[in-house]
C-alpha cells in the first residue's frame, strides 16, 4: 500500500506540529477528551501525530477503529451505532477526530446535536499543511454564510451556456472554514466553502459542465468533453454529451432503487469555494488519487460546486447513493441580483482572503 502513495514533501516529523496547530484552531483544551474514529485505511502517522498533539495540550485522547474503509463513493455509511457502545462512547467526548467521510449519516447529526465538535481529516499530509485555514478565512466564510441565509433567489450563469435558477431558504446554509472550533460544529481540515440545498422543485434551467471542470465524486478527473444538463422541477431531466456525460448518466442510473426513482437526479448542495490555499489544478500537479483531490479541488476560490443526490445533511429525506460533485470554473453567481462571483473570480471584497506562502 505504501508504495502507491506519492512521495511526501512534508517531513513526517512535522505532522505532530501541524496537528497541534489544528487542535489549537479547534480550541482543544486541557482535560477535554478527543475521540478518534479511524478505519482500516487511516494513515498510522496521523494517529501518532494526534496523540502527540493532545499530550502537548494536556487533553485526553483515544482511538476507535471501525471495520470499514468508507469513502466519497459510500456516503451515508453508518460506521458508528451498529456496533454496541460506539455511539455512547462518542457522546461522552468533547471533540471527534474522524478520518473518513461521515456526511449524510444519522449518527453525525446525533453527536452534533449533543454539542460535540467533529473534525474530519481525509487529505494528504502535504495538503494538510498547504490548505490549513489562513487568517481571514473564517470571517469570510461567516460573512458569506449570513449573506446566503438572507438570499431567496440564486442565479448561476457562464459564457459556456449555464443559466441555472433556484430558490433557497427551505434548508439551512452550511459553511466550512477548516476548523471545528465551536460546540456542535462539523468541519473538514483544509476546506473553505459555503453551500445549501435548493428548495424542493425550485431548480430549473441549464447547466453546461466544461472541459477543465472537475468531477471529485465519485471520480477524480477533469472533465474532457462538454456535459449539457437540463434541469426541471429540481431534477436533471437530460444529460447530453460524450464520455463524461455517459459516466455521469450511468453512475446516477446505478443509484436508482426502484421504477420511477428520481432521487439520484435531484439537485443536492449548491455553493462556492473560498479557500485561497486551494488550487483547481491540484489533480494536474499531484495526480488523481482521491486523497489529493478532496479539499483542494472542492474549495478553490470562485468555483461553483454543483451536486446531485442526497439532502439528508440539510434535513431532507433523500438518502440516495446517486451522488455527484462537480466544482465548476468560470461561473458567475448572483444572490438576489447581487453579483458575488464573476467568471469564476470572487468580486465581493468581504469574501476575498489573502493567500499565504507556505
Amino acid at each position: 500500500m505504501e508504495a502507491d502513495i506519492r512521495s511526501l514533501e512534508v517531513n513526517p516529523a512535522k505532522l505532530a506540529t501541524l496537528f497541534k496547530k489544528q487542535f489549537d484552531l479547534c480550541n482543544v483544551k486541557p482535560e477535554e477528551t478527543v475521540a478518534i474514529v479511524s478505519d482500516l485505511g487511516t494513515r498510522r502517522e496521523y494517529i501518532q501525530a494526534a496523540f502527540a498533539a493532545a499530550d502537548e495540550i494536556g487533553a485526553d485522547i483515544y482511538e476507535m477503529c471501525v471495520n470499514l474503509v468508507p469513502g466519497w463513493t459510500k456516503v451515508g455509511v453508518p460506521t458508528i451505532g451498529k456496533c454496541k457502545g460506539t455511539l455512547e462512547a462518542l457522546m461522552a467526548s468533547d471533540m471527534i477526530l474522524i478520518f473518513h467521510v461521515p456526511l449524510f449519516s444519522s449518527w453525525l447529526r446525533t453527536v452534533m446535536d449533543n454539542n460535540i465538535r467533529v473534525q474530519m481529516i481525509i487529505d494528504a499530509p502535504d495538503d494538510l499543511e498547504q490548505l490549513q485555514s489562513p487568517p481571514g478565512l473564517k470571517e469570510a466564510a461567516i460573512y458569506a454564510h449570513k449573506l446566503y441565509e438572507k438570499t431567496k433567489k440564486v442565479r448561476v450563469t457562464s459564457k459556456a451556456g449555464t443559466d441555472l435558477h433556484f430558490d433557497i431558504g427551505e434548508y439551512p446554509v452550511m459553511s466550512q472554514y477548516g476548523m471545528a472550533d465551536e460546540p456542535g460544529r462539523f468541519d473538514q481540515w483544509g476546506v473553505g466553502h459555503i453551500h445549501t440545498f435548493p428548495n424542493e422543485g425550485s431548480s430549473h434551467g441549464t447547466v453546461v459542465i466544461q472541459p477543465g471542470d472537475i468531477v471529485i465524486l465519485p471520480y477524480c478527473r477533469y472533465v474532457i468533453d462538454e456535459i449539457k444538463l437540463t434541469i426541471e422541477d429540481g431534477h436533471i431531466t437530460s444529460i447530453e454529451g460524450g464520455l463524461d456525460a455517459t459516466l455521469m448518466r450511468e453512475w446516477l442510473e446505478e443509484g436508482v432503487e426502484f421504477d420511477g426513482d428520481r432521487d439520484p437526479f435531484a439537485l443536492s448542495h449548491l455553493g462556492w469555494g473560498l479557500n485561497p490555499q486551494a488550487r483547481w489544478d491540484s489533480i494536474a500537479l499531484y495526480g488523481d488519487g482521491p486523497e489529493r483531490s478532496r479539499a483542494a479541488s472542492r474549495c478553490f476560490p470562485g468555483n461553483f460546486l454543483f451536486s446531485t443526490g442526497p439532502n439528508t445533511q440539510g434535513g431532507g429525506n433523500r438518502t440516495t447513493r446517486g451522488h455527484y460533485d462537480v466544482p465548476m470554473r468560470s461561473c458567475s453567481i448572483e444572490l438576489d441580483g447581487k453579483l458575488i462571483i464573476e467568471d469564476g473570480k470572487v468580486v465581493d471584497p468581504k469574501m476575498i482572503v489573502a493567500k499565504e506562502q507556505r
